[in-house]
């Protein structure tokens, strides 16, 4: 029975009944199974339309999913963790944390896009529209004065024109770009590598709350989760998948910052430098960057005018450097027929299968397959659009 779950210990006599289920325990619990990351999840998501289909599928309809395999099929339909993932929600809930999965239609669109984006989301605060028109500002833990001030100063230029500015939280430029929105009244997003539960550094809980009451929190880490060094490279992919572009403000050649640009050039997203003292370690990871292509700028108006395009609702805020198009041999009839459906979007879900004749579940994993190769962009409300940028004769 999925719509509730019982506990029943006969051993010290205890009987629970655990509250009726929803959508997040589903979506925390297919999250959760060994072996689904965040590429697996999305196929299912797309396959089934949701988790709590994947929950009703049989083992036999589990293991013809491409890579999923008759052993994290099994994992799935033997699931029976469900007592911990209702108390994962009690803790959401008592601590006002808003569960959000993949396919919730609150989930940004922009982070769906890429290739692994988390298949939950904890938030503490509030995403709107406008955190659509977001920048990135992150860098060194180990800064200098003139880092910090560079990077605060970006950040209020970016926010005094409506611009949503993202960062990790972090020591030195994280929180510098943080507090520069802050003071200009903008709104800006902190990603977390640990739960949402565990503020790190710990010297940072007062931003911490700020950050809420003006913007949002958001981590991927269930509750109770350290801030392990492993941890901060997922993180990065959240920072870079949720902006429009990256600014790095000093960068060690061995820093973490250095991965989050990295992460934008394969997100399609644009790659910003802050140029710095030439005896500096800090300058050396920015230098670098600017000799491979990043964009040099000194102040937010430079982003902003490399961003217009992209600022005035360029579909998921990519650039005319995106991939190369997809070649028109690579595509099968029925992934054609799918998209002549929505060449005239934004379409609905129920539009496309309508328009198509295909069952629900195929339209769905092709979707998911045309997003993969940069064809269609999902956006809110289950619409799907072109990416103008790069699509083929159909």
């Amino acid at each position: 029975m999925l719509g509730a779950v019982f506990h029943l210990d006969f051993i010290n006599k205890s009987y629970i009944l655990l509250l009726p289920m929803d959508t997040r325990h589903y979506s925390i619990a297919l999250a959760s199974i060994n072996g689904v990351g965040s590429v697996t999840y999305k196929r299912l998501i797309a396959h089934f339309g949701g988790a709590e289909a994947v929950f009703r599928a049989t083992k036999r309809e589990l293991s013809g999913i491409e890579g999923l395999g008759r052993s994290r099929a099994s994992a799935i339909t033997s699931f029976d963790g469900w007592g911990a993932v209702q108390d994962e929600v009690g803790r959401a809930t008592g601590a006002g944390v808003s569960i959000i999965g993949l396919e919730d239609t609150a989930y940004p669109a922009r982070l769906r896009e890429i290739y692994d984006a988390p298949p939950i989301l904890y938030l503490k605060g509030s995403l709107i529209d406008r955190d659509e028109r977001a920048v990135a500002v992150v860098g060194s833990r180990n800064s200098s004065r003139y880092g910090l001030i560079s990077a605060e100063g970006i950040a209020r230029g970016l926010a005094a024109r409506g611009i949503t500015v993202v960062s990790g939280m972090a020591r030195g430029i994280d929180s510098a770009a943080h507090i520069g929105t802050l003071r200009e009244k903008g709104r800006t997003i902190a990603v977390l590598g640990s739960g949402i539960d565990v503020i790190y550094p710990s010297e940072n809980r007062p931003l911490f709350h700020e950050i809420v009451e003006h913007g949002a929190v958001i981590t991927e880490f269930p509750f109770g989760t350290e801030p392990e060094m492993t941890n901060f490279p997922r993180r990065n992919r959240i920072i870079s998948g949720i902006s429009l572009g990256v600014v790095i403000v000093e960068a060690s050649p061995k820093s973490g910052a250095l991965i989050t640009a990295k992460l934008a050039l394969e997100h399609n997203r644009e790659v910003f430098a802050v140029p710095g003292n030439i005896t500096s370690m800090r300058s050396r990871g920015t230098h670098s960057l600017i000799r491979e292509g990043a964009k040099l700028v000194e102040s937010a108006e430079d982003i902003i005018e490399e961003l217009e395009f992209a600022l005035k609702g360029t579909p998921a805020g990519r650039s005319d450097k995106g991939q190369p198009a997809a070649l028109a041999g690579d595509l099968s009839d029925t992934q054609r027929t799918v998209l002549r459906c929505v060449e005239n979007g934004p379409v609905c879900i129920d539009a496309i299968i309508e328009g198509s004749g295909f069952k629900s579940q195929e339209v769905l994993t092709i979707l998911l397959d045309l997003e993969l190769k940069g064809l269609v962009k999902q956006i809110s409300g289950n619409n799907f659009i072109l990416n103008t940028f790069n699509s083929v004769k159909i």
